[in-house]
């Protein structure tokens, strides 16, 4: 389990990049600026490869997390860039992004209280 937090410590640290690069223009900056758009991509590829490289215990234990579909994405990112959506990536920003920030914050969390026993 302990290279499931670098891991997930990797994956916070991809979200928390990309919540900066669309802090100040959001969906407008995302839609107009290409290197935006390509940091965007580029930690999403990131964090996608981290969670592809989590336990299968942590993935059983938190099957809320649509962890094939993340890795679905990856692929898509990675060897589909040429067919990449930008409205699909936003959707993912908005809707998916949320919710695993939140697991991998929980998730951490629970690490960071087994250290401090």
């Amino acid at each position: 389990m302990k290279n499931d937090r670098i891991f997930l410590e990797h994956i916070s640290e991809c979200l928390r990049w990309i919540e900066e690069y669309l802090a100040e223009g959001g969906r407008e900056t995302f839609f107009s600026d290409r290197k935006t758009q390509s940091a965007v991509l580029r930690e999403l590829q990131t964090l996608a490869e981290s969670t592809q490289r989590l336990s299968v215990e942590l993935k059983e234990i938190h099957q809320g997390v649509y962890w094939r579909g993340i890795s679905g994405f990856r692929n898509i990112l990675a060897h589909d860039y040429l067919g990449i959506k930008l409205e699909r990536v936003w959707d993912v920003i908005e809707r998916d992004l949320p919710p695993l920030k939140q697991v991998v914050n929980s998730i951490l969390g629970k690490f960071d209280k087994k250290q401090d026993c």
